[in-house]
């Protein structure tokens, strides 16, 4: 196996790692903690609470988009602002996401492994990729 070859795949495997974590973040919204409830916790923490249903949305478009490789470059890009907001949310929690109320370390690593998958690519087994944002080549 060349080593583009392994790259390619190394992008899709976490590509659709990123795509289950998303799916699963948004189903844990949706059928845990329900809608409304996830409204209340965002008015909580100081967010307005509408923004729990278009969260809820985008996490799952966009984990449904990579893991079928639709502008997954684009759509892990487009997810960092959230996960980047759950971090921020978790920072007074300390490090360990297991802590009372959820540490940053979580969420921190994902909006890392989002940007790694802007900066690697698609990966294999795409529906519909663009080279890099914006489409230029």
């Amino acid at each position: 196996m060349s080593a583009h070859t392994q790259q390619q795949w190394g992008a899709t495997l976490l590509r659709w790692s990123l795509g289950i974590m998303w799916i699963s973040h948004a189903l844990l919204k949706l059928l845990v903690f329900t809608l409304p409830g996830t409204a209340q916790f965002f008015a909580s923490v100081g967010f307005p609470g509408w923004m729990a249903y278009p969260v809820f949305t985008v996490e799952l478009l966009g984990g449904i988009a990579l893991l079928l490789g639709i502008y997954a470059r684009q759509v892990s890009l487009l997810l960092l602002p959230v996960m980047l907001a759950a971090a921020w949310v978790h920072l007074g929690n300390g490090w360990v996401h297991t802590s009372p109320g959820g540490g940053w370390e979580y969420p921190v690593f994902l909006s890392v492994a989002s940007l790694v998958q802007w900066l690697v690519g698609d990966g294999a087994l795409t529906l519909r990729s663009r080279a890099t944002v914006g489409g230029a080549a």
